[in-house]
């Protein structure tokens, strides 16, 4: 690993670490006990696909950070998955687990449906 990545590595594990927490935090949510009144349960059905929705959200970013440490200890990190070029570090900054430059995200964008 570069010293250029040191920081963003240390970001990420700091981040695999806050993420994996949320994780467990929203397990525990989804698993405490439930009421026996109808209406209760009800409410508490709405919020289990609330919490559910968010687990998704959240194993979805830790792989995105899984993926991006890989990369920095294969030293592939930083490298564009569209064009090969090297993504910038200001970008690197502000969107660790980046995988495309702004150039081929945006076009990965435009023709993703929405």
């Amino acid at each position: 690993m570069t010293d250029e990545y040191a920081e963003i590595h240390e970001l990420l594990l700091a981040k695999r670490v806050e993420l994996a927490n949320r994780l467990e935090r929203l397990k525990e949510n989804l698993t405490s006990g439930h009421s026996a009144d109808s209406q209760e349960q009800a409410q508490e059905l709405e919020n289990a696909e609330v919490v559910d929705a968010l687990g998704n959200e959240v194993r979805l970013e830790l792989s995105k950070v899984a993926r991006a440490l890989d990369q920095i200890k294969n030293g592939t990190y930083g490298i564009c998955l569209g064009c090969s070029e090297e993504i910038p570090l200001a970008r690197l900054n502000a969107h660790p687990f980046a995988d495309r430059c702004i150039r081929c995200a945006t076009a990965e964008e435009q023709r993703s449906p929405r």
